[in-house]
C-alpha cells in the first residue's frame, strides 16, 4: 500500500510545525503579547495553460481557465509598537484551511488546501493603510488524478494529494478597531513533488479580497506611539546548518518521442552543511555542501530500457547502474529571509562530482521550521536548470554557534 504510506507521511509533516508552532507561542502570555485573528477570504484566478490537458486536450476538448477558492484562516500577530513589531513589520502567522473549484470536478475533482502561512508589512502609507505580502504553504487534497482508465487526459495531475503554495501582495485597510479590508493580487502552485508520475502540475495567477476580524484589538493599538521600544543591536556572526533529509520520487522517462512512467517509486537521501553569516535580523548569507542518494539517477538512458516480451507489449523494465552513478556532492550559494518561527532558504549550485544527470546547475527553495533555538524541521525542492522537478527533501535540521538573540513580543 504505498500510495497510503506516501499519504501518512504528507499528513505527518504538515502538522509537525503546527505542533511546534503551539508550543512556541504557549510560552509566552499570547493574550498580552499578540492580537488574535480570524479571516476570510476569496480569491478568483486565472489558469496559466502550462500544459495540453489544460489548454483543452482533454475529455470535454475545453479549456482550462478559471479557478476559485474560499479561505478560512486563523493568525496571531505581534502588537504594534512592540520590539517584534518594528524589528518584522507587523508579522503575523497561522494556519488556514480552503475550497478550491476548477468548474471540473470529474477530470480535477475540487481539492481542500490546509496550509501554514505567514504575512508582514512591505510599507506603511498611513496609519490604517499599509501594503503587505504573504505565503501559504501546505498539502491539498481531494484531486481525481490521472487514471489510464478513466481519467486519462490529466497529463497536470498524479496523484490525490499534492503540495500547496501562495504568494502574494495586498493592501490591508483598517475599517475599525476589529475588521480589516484586504485587497490584492497572487500566484499558485500546485504539484506533488515529483513522487508520482505525472507532475506537470497546476499555475495560476489572480485576486484575493478578504476580511479580518481581530478579537482584542484595542485602540491605542491603532495609533503610532511616540515611546517605541529600542531595537538591540544584532551580533552579527556565523552560525552553521546541518539538515538530513530524504523522500521518495517517480520518474517519467522518454522512449523515443513517448514519455514512460516508472513502474515504482525511488529512494532519496541526502545532507546540507552550510556555513552562514548571519547580516542581521532578518537576513542569513553562505554556501553549503550538498550530498545526495538519487535512486533514480540515470535509469532513462536508452540503452537501460527495454519491452517486456518485445513485440509492443506496452510494458517497460528500467535498469539502475551502479551506485556509483547515483550520487553526487555540489556547491551552492545561500540566501535566507528569517521570521519569527519560519525561515525561507534559496539556494542555487553546482554539482561537482556526479554522473550522467546527477550533473548539472540545480535550485533551492525551503522553509525552514524553527522547533527549538537549535534544531528546525526542513521542507525543501529541488529543481534543475530552473524547469525540471528533481525531488522534495523533508528532514531535520541542526543549528551550531547559534547567537541569534531573543525578541521581545512585548
Amino acid at each position: 500500500m504505498p500510495g497510503y504510506r506516501h499519504i501518512t507521511l504528507c499528513f505527518i509533516w504538515f502538522f509537525l510545525p503546527l505542533a511546534s508552532l503551539k508550543a512556541q507561542t504557549s510560552a509566552a502570555d499570547s493574550t498580552r503579547s499578540f492580537i488574535h485573528r480570524i479571516q476570510v477570504e476569496g480569491r478568483p484566478a486565472y489558469v496559466i495553460p502550462t500544459n495540453p490537458f489544460l489548454k483543452g486536450d482533454n475529455e470535454r476538448w475545453k479549456s482550462i481557465e478559471t479557478s476559485f477558492s474560499g479561505h478560512l484562516k486563523y493568525s496571531f500577530q505581534f502588537r504594534p509598537n512592540t520590539c517584534a513589531d518594528r524589528i518584522y513589520g507587523g508579522a503575523y502567522q497561522g494556519f488556514g484551511v480552503s475550497l478550491n473549484t476548477f468548474g471540473d470536478r470529474k477530470q480535477l475533482g475540487d481539492p481542500m488546501a490546509f496550509y501554514l502561512f505567514q504575512g508582514a508589512r512591505i510599507a506603511r502609507f498611513t496609519p490604517r493603510l499599509s501594503l503587505n505580502y504573504e505565503w501559504n504553504f501546505g498539502i491539498s487534497a481531494g484531486w481525481q488524478p490521472y487514471d489510464n482508465n478513466y481519467n486519462s487526459y490529466n497529463g497536470a495531475v498524479g496523484s490525490r494529494m499534492n503540495a500547496y503554495i501562495n504568494a502574494g501582495i495586498y493592501l490591508n485597510w483598517t475599517l475599525s478597531r476589529h475588521i480589516d479590508l484586504v485587497l490584492g493580487g497572487d500566484f499558485t502552485h500546485f504539484s506533488n513533488g515529483n513522487t508520482k508520475f505525472p507532475n506537470a502540475g497546476i499555475n495560476m495567477t489572480g485576486a484575493k479580497i478578504g476580511l479580518t476580524y481581530n478579537f482584542n484589538r484595542e485602540d491605542i493599538d491603532l495609533t503610532r506611539s511616540f515611546s517605541q521600544p529600542a531595537i538591540p543591536r544584532f551580533p552579527r556572526h556565523i552560525s552553521y546548518d546541518l539538515v538530513l533529509f530524504g523522500s521518495w520520487r517517480r520518474k517519467g522517462v522518454f522512449l523515443g518521442e513517448k514519455q514512460i512512467a516508472s513502474p515504482g517509486t525511488y529512494p532519496v537521501a541526502g545532507f546540507n552543511f552550510a556555513p552562514m553569516y548571519n547580516v542581521g535580523y532578518k537576513f542569513r548569507v553562505g554556501a553549503s555542501l550538498d550530498g545526495v542518494f538519487d535512486g533514480s539517477a540515470n535509469v532513462y538512458t536508452e540503452d537501460y530500457i527495454s519491452e517486456y516480451g518485445g513485440g509492443g507489449s506496452g510494458q517497460y523494465q528500467f535498469y539502475k547502474p551502479g551506485i556509483q552513478h547515483q550520487l553526487a556532492l555540489g556547491l551552492s550559494g545561500r540566501a535566507e529571509y528569517v521570521m519569527p518561527y519560519f525561515t525561507i532558504s534559496m539556494g542555487m549550485g553546482t554539482n561537482v562530482i556526479g554522473r550522467g544527470d546527477m550533473r548539472g546547475f540545480y535550485q533551492i527553495l525551503a522553509l525552514k521550521i524553527g522547533v527549538t533555538k537549535s534544531s528546525f524541521l526542513h521542507i525543501g525542492y529541488n529543481l534543475q536548470n530552473f524547469k525540471t522537478p528533481n525531488y522534495l527533501m523533508l528532514g531535520l535540521g541542526f543549528r551550531f554557534h547559534n547567537k541569534y538573540p531573543k525578541v521581545r513580543h512585548y
